[in-house]
């Protein structure tokens, strides 16, 4: 009879999310904002635009968060937090964190734009991402995170996504901004200390958190973290770091990779593939994973 192997998990106790979210059941950008905020402390200041964050912490005056909110204009997370930063540093107030957290379509979309400019401009903020690869907060519509092959409402099963997912990562590293780093929540300790890492640097500081969406992605509310975990684990979404746009760090090597079909299988949205579009899938997993490998000195 073999032995249960435990495992023991060591992150901050301190819990500036509090019960009462208006989040779907199994939320991934849910566990993303908790981990997020026991890195960084209560010292941080958030600028979340519209997404389903704007509508998870709760109705004004109420809040699910222990630290202060700026709600702003879809577009404007990076421009906020560039302004938050500036009147902070007007009073001299070095200590605070200021963090714009977006989803993936106000980021690899609507926001690209602001974030452009103030990771130009080297704006002292961290911008985080939280990915679930559509819009969910509006009706599940395609953004150019969804990857190839998904259904969403927007591009039905007749009519799916037949494009390449953008690669955000790319575009922020070509800004040569001093940190980047991809986060997983099925890999709490690695996210924590990406956050407090990027928390001691200065400059802009952008962090692509992976975060399933069971609503959107019809899987079940219990296979989040499950679903988060195969996405590393077949290097659909390797976990790395970048400095300064040219050092590449890769943080986890999976030792035997699992096929793509055991991350696609269990979500509804990608049901109506046949193999061939699956191998095509594979392929370009496959391709990016080599590169990201080529850019580590792998």
């Amino acid at each position: 009879m073999s032995k249960e192997r435990k495992m023991t998990i060591t992150l901050p106790t301190e819990e500036l999310m509090g019960s009462g979210h208006l989040a779907c059941q199994g939320c991934g950008a849910t566990l993303a904002m908790r981990y997020a905020l026991k890195a960084l402390g209560q010292k941080t200041i958030l600028c979340i635009p519209a997404c389903c964050w704007s509508v998870v912490d709760g109705p004004f005056p109420h809040s699910s968060l222990d630290v202060p909110i700026y709600h702003c204009a879809f577009e404007t997370a990076a421009s906020s937090a560039s302004g938050v930063r500036a009147g902070l540093d007007m009073v001299g107030d070095t200590e605070s964190t200021v963090m714009a957290w977006a989803g993936d379509g106000g980021t690899f979309d609507i926001g690209i734009q602001a974030l452009s400019g103030a990771a130009e401009r080297n704006e002292d903020f961290i911008y985080t991402c939280y990915d679930n690869e559509a819009y969910m907060n509006t009706g599940i519509q395609r953004s150019s995170a969804t990857p190839l092959g998904a259904w969403t409402t927007t591009t039905p099963v007749k009519h799916y996504k037949k494009e390449r997912k953008k690669d955000i990562i790319g575009i922020m590293a070509a800004h040569a901004i001093p940190y980047i780093a991809t986060a997983s929540i099925a890999y709490p300790e690695d996210m924590v200390k990406k956050f407090k890492k990027a928390k001691d640097i200065r400059g802009t500081r952008f962090i692509h958190v992976y975060a399933p969406c069971p609503t959107g992605w019809k899987s079940r509310p219990e296979d989040t973290v499950k679903l988060a975990r195969l996405a590393v684990q077949t290097s659909y979404f390797p976990l790395y770091e970048i400095e300064d746009g040219e050092r590449w760090m890769l943080n986890l090597k999976v030792k035997e990779r699992k096929p793509i079909t055991d991350y696609l299988k269990l979500q509804g949205r990608f049901r109506h593939l046949k193999q061939d579009e699956i191998d095509l899938i594979q392929a370009e997993v496959e391709a990016n994973y080599q590169r990201i490998l080529k850019k580590c000195g792998l």
